[in-house]
């Protein structure tokens, strides 16, 4: 903290102002993205004394006066293509065409004195070429156009090309990238400045029409102080928009399941526990045919755009329809029977997509801006049965799910240019995500059966009258949005002074539970006179008799959830960017931001508030023409909890397990029969009431008084990071860069359910001192100060430091390239809000900020080492070739080193009180003949191997039609390397049982793809 406090003490004044001026405006705001761009610059003594800039597009129009250093800005301009002119006393003495106004970038566009320039009539053109760096800047972005979009061969997907950006990789657990060694949840998106992160997890996005993409900001770090709840990275999307002139065309994009490379199989490891002379011989056998998982995809799309009154009102829809259909083979060699009935899926994806955009220029003063985007995903499977024997299926439905997701967005923003000085901007949006699910054949009477060929008694048959396997969604699910924002930009003298206002609301409504409301899942170990748990007070199969003399046991078990949260997020902020002299820019901000979350009773249950996230930033102009930049930044960033930490943390979750022996099987639902109970401890604390009901967080269906969730004054999840970095260009045609970037963990927000406690799960700042209010018997609250030494907890720790080097070629001679490396190592104690550790093949633990990482003292001893987004070496280099008008290819490699692998097994010490019962500790092996338990420090079990990936394009757009066809093909993963991307780490099923998916790999990188694009553009 030391730094930052005395760096923020001489803004407090600055925060002070911008908080007051939050305060007196109205409305909410959601938003926090800089979606405009600048173009600025320096004019030769006696040159000129106004320039003028025009949008060549759409005829929008900006003029202001040269100061009297010679320098001029115009800052919130439209992304797009623009034309400046140098005037002096109204006539025009040199003018610049094609300039390219980014995402938060600044264009720089300056005019030389008399003796560098060339006279042409009226208009003199400067000989160099404008600076290929962005002196402007202080952060560290990657902005990728609608051009380059098209011209490089990418998956049609937002994150896909996020991972081009240095220190961006793909988080092999999650369906998300992971920015600079931070968890998956940790990013935010925006499309045209409003947020559509996933409100409920914060994993993923809402997406639009990839076609509909005008241009798409990476932002890795050092980002100002209109930017804020992320600690990861941001990737900000502008859409294409309408013109004064007319553009319309026609799109179909097809992948063909012929051209698409098998999927590689999936084997058990070997344990050297399941040979031949084992019961269930799996060792080096199939365990799961991907074979035949294959699949085709198609897109049909259209787009239209132009003037409905030239210079002033402009519209752009664009709307397409992604299909796809495959099948795929769901379960696996050790399957029940009745799992394998439905083990056959054929699916269907369709994804319905449009974009609208409204532009009206009321005049030069004055912009408003009108979006609409609506993004749906349905999903249709129907199961059947299939057989491992013969690799054969059946067309007899069995079972089925359909689901539909996704909704509408809208945004209205509002732009005035008061003066040549002070700009003013306000934005709104709002958004609605449903979520429906269907199960095919549910039937609320029959329970859900969990077995396996290892844990079904010899004997015995397993059926199911529940013909669905997924968690049933509660009714009306769904997520909504609504805010806006509110900035103003005054220029004065040196500096450009800008303060903000904005104010985010999530709600969710969601909820899930077993078909039928509980499970029936069966164990086995084997050694019967073991305790099944003995922490959590658990007996031996043995002692209830029945099939327990052999092993054989069963648990009843709830998940059931339901929760309608909230959560509100606020900020102010006021940001200088102080052109300190010709060379040198600073870049002053403060951030102040609050959080709140709200149970289902509308009712808080944790708040922080005065967050001051300082950021500084300074970018020197060495030589003063644009050719060698240094750069640094300091930055503190804060980060939200989602709403889905209510849903277990503040809400009523019903978390149970009750043990039993059995005697035989209902032939028809597959219940055990003959239940015998086993003996539960109840002394051990962690049974709901005087029941054998055993949970292990006490989630017992009762929601917490929200006094009791959280730790008094608990502070948000923040990061502090440090960069510094130089450009240069070495030449006209080639830039080149090195960066350095340091970011540590300060404060992070999960769950604790220590001994300490007694059981009771809280929300607490891990690595430190927390103070907690406890319920008495009585109904009164005591409150009680814990040390972190107390808690029995290391220090939190997580550190991500990286070398980025890089050499680019800007579009000049026909091509376009750029090749980087990133070395870089992210080590600690906790990955974050997320616990890919725990992924066994369906992603990692998704309860963000509550993850199981904290919830015991002994789950952290070893935790310290490499973490899972720790990927030491990248490579990524990607470019095209115009070999003519009609001619064109295109390439990407993406080259990265492996993720650590670890080794988890159960506590070793059985007698401690209220541990889990689980493979989840950095211990491997067991205490059985063949087996040792041995410490293992996270990541120290090796890596997953290297990645290699090389995508190839190649088109031709022919001049017998005008240029306005193009015929394209794409093959992604050329080289068909299909990489593990992840192995299964639990070494142990229980105490006496070697587990037999240990070390199994997860998943594959995918297939080599062969895409077909054929479009036509008016």
């Amino acid at each position: 903290m030391n730094k930052f406090t005395s760096n923020a003490r001489p803004l407090l004044r600055l925060s002070a102002l911008s908080v007051a001026l939050g305060m007196s405006l109205a409305g909410t705001a959601l938003a926090q993205s800089n979606i405009t761009g600048s173009i600025f610059g320096q004019v030769g003594a006696k040159q000129g004394d106004t320039v003028l800039i025009q949008n060549t597009d759409t005829g929008f129009t900006r003029s202001t006066t040269v100061d009297a250093s010679g320098r001029y800005r115009f800052s919130s301009l439209p992304v797009g293509n623009y034309k400046v002119t140098l005037q002096n006393h109204g006539a025009t003495v040199s003018s610049r065409d094609n300039i390219t106004v980014v995402i938060s970038g600044g264009s720089e566009v300056s005019f030389a004195s008399p003796e560098r320039t060339t006279e042409l009539g009226a208009v003199s053109v400067t000989a160099s070429s404008l600076p290929a760096i962005d002196v402007s800047s202080v952060d560290t972005r990657t902005v990728l156009t609608a051009d380059q979009l098209q011209k490089l061969p990418l998956s049609r997907d937002v994150l896909a090309a996020a991972l081009l950006a240095p220190g961006v990789i793909q988080g092999s657990s999650y369906n998300a990238p992971s920015f600079g060694g931070s968890a998956a949840s940790e990013n935010a998106y925006y499309i045209n400045g409003y947020a559509v992160t996933n409100p409920l997890t914060s994993i993923g996005l809402s997406t639009l029409p990839f076609d509909a993409i005008d241009q798409e900001q990476v932002l890795t770090g050092g980002y100002g102080a209109e930017f804020g709840r992320s600690t990861g990275g941001v990737i900000n999307i502008v859409t294409k928009r309408g013109s004064n002139e007319w553009k319309a065309g026609v799109y179909s994009i097809w992948a063909p399941q012929a051209l698409r490379s098998d999927p590689r199989n999936i084997y058990f490891a070997n344990t050297g526990f399941y040979g031949s002379g084992n019961r269930t011989p799996t060792d080096g056998t199939l365990y799961l045919n991907r074979n035949r998982s294959q699949y085709w995809t198609s897109t049909v799309g259209a787009y239209v755009g132009g003037p409905l009154i030239r210079d002033k009102l402009f519209f752009y829809v664009n709307a397409e329809v992604e299909r796809q259909e495959g099948n795929s083979v769901r379960y696996y060699t050790n399957s029940s029977a009745a799992n394998l009935k439905q083990a056959w899926n054929d699916y269907s994806y369709k994804k319905p997509r449009w974009t609208a955009k409204i532009d009206w220029n009321i005049n030069d003063s004055n912009i408003v801006e009108l979006t609409g985007i609506s993004d749906k995903t349905l999903y249709d499977a129907k199961y059947s049965p299939y057989s491992y024997a013969n690799d054969t299926h059946t067309d007899t439905q069995t079972g089925g799910i359909y689901t539909k997701d996704g909704g509408e967005l809208y945004i209205g923003k509002y732009t005035s240019y008061l003066t040549d000085d002070l700009t003013l901007s306000a934005l709104y949006g709002t958004q609605k995500i449903d979520h429906v699910s269907t199960p095919w054949g549910y039937d609320p009477a029959c329970p859900y059966i969990s077995v396996n060929s290892q844990t079904a008694a010899p004997g015995q048959t397993y059926n199911t009258c529940q013909k669905t396997t997924a968690l049933l969604l509660v009714p009306g699910a769904k997520d909504k949005t609504r805010g806006g924002r509110l900035d103003i930009e005054y220029r004065i003298g040196d500096h450009d002074i800008r303060v903000g206002f904005d104010k985010q609301i999530a709600d969710s409504l969601t909820g899930k539970s077993y078909p039928g409301g509980y499970g029936w899942i069966y164990g086995w170990q084997s050694n019967p006179a073991g305790a099944i748990d003995t922490g959590n007070g658990v007996g031996s199969p043995v002692s209830a008799g029945g099939l327990g003399t052999q092993g054989y046991y069963v648990y009843r078990y709830y998940r059931t959830q339901l929760a309608k949260v909230k959560t509100e997020q606020e900020a102010q902020y006021i940001e200088d960017r102080w052109q300190v002299n010709n060379n040198l820019l600073l870049s002053l901000g403060l951030r102040n931001e609050q959080f709140t979350n709200y149970n289902s009773s509308n009712q808080p249950f944790a708040r922080q508030r005065h967050q001051l996230a300082p950021r500084l930033g300074a970018s020197w102009d060495v030589f003063g023409d644009s050719s060698l930049k240094v750069f640094a930044n300091a930055g503190r960033y804060h980060l939200a909890m989602p709403n889905n930490v209510a849903v277990r943390g503040a809400s009523g979750s019903l978390i149970t397990s009750e043990y039993f022996t059995y005697t035989g099987v209902d032939p028809r639902t597959g219940a055990p029969t003959g239940l015998s109970p086993i003996a539960v401890d109840h002394s051990k604390g962690y049974t709901c009431g005087n029941t054998n009901l055993v949970s292990t967080n006490l989630e017992c269906g009762q929601a917490p008084d929200p006094r009791t969730v959280a730790s008094k004054g608990m502070k948000s999840h923040f990061q502090d990071e440090y960069i510094l970095g130089a450009e240069y260009q070495v030449s006209p045609t080639f830039v080149t860069g090195a960066k350095v970037t340091l970011r540590k963990l300060r404060s992070a927000i999960d769950d604790t359910c220590t001994q300490t406690l007694g059981g009771r799960c809280f929300l607490f700042n891990p690595g430190q001192a927390n103070t907690f209010l406890l319920e008495q018997p009585d109904g009164s609250f005591t409150e009680v100060h814990y040390t972190n030494e107390q808690l029995g907890f290391p220090k939190l720790k997580r550190k991500y430091a990286a070398l980025d080097l890089f050499v680019e070629h800007p579009f000049a001679d026909n091509w376009y390239g750029k090749i980087g490396y990133t070395l870089s190592h992210n080590y600690g104690n906790t990955e974050g809000q997320l616990l890919s550790d725990l992924d066994t093949g369906a992603g990692g633990q998704a309860d963000v900020s509550v993850t199981q990482d904290w919830d015991k003292p002994q789950l952290m001893v070893g935790s310290n080492g490499s973490l899972p987004n720790d990927r030491r070496h990248q490579i990524r280099a990607f470019g095209y070739y115009q070999f003519s008008k009609e001619w064109r290819v295109g390439s990407t490699v993406q080259v990265a080193s492996g993720r650590p692998k670890s080794c988890l097994s159960f506590w070793p010490d059985t007698t401690t009180k209220g541990i889990y019962n689980s493979s989840s500790y950095h211990y491997c092996g067991l205490n059985i003949p063949g087996s040792q338990v041995v410490f293992a420090p996270r990541g120290t079990s090796g890596t997953t191997p290297w990645t290699y990936r090389l995508d190839l394009n190649a088109a031709y757009t022919p001049g017998w039609a005008d240029n306005k066809l193009t015929l394209q093909v794409d093959v992604l993963n050329v080289l068909n390397r299909q990489t593990p991307q992840y192995y299964h780490m639990r070494y142990g099923s229980n105490r006496t049982t070697v587990n037999p998916l240990y070390g199994r790999v997860l998943n594959y990188t995918d297939p080599r793809t062969v895409r077909f694009t054929v479009r036509y553009d008016i």
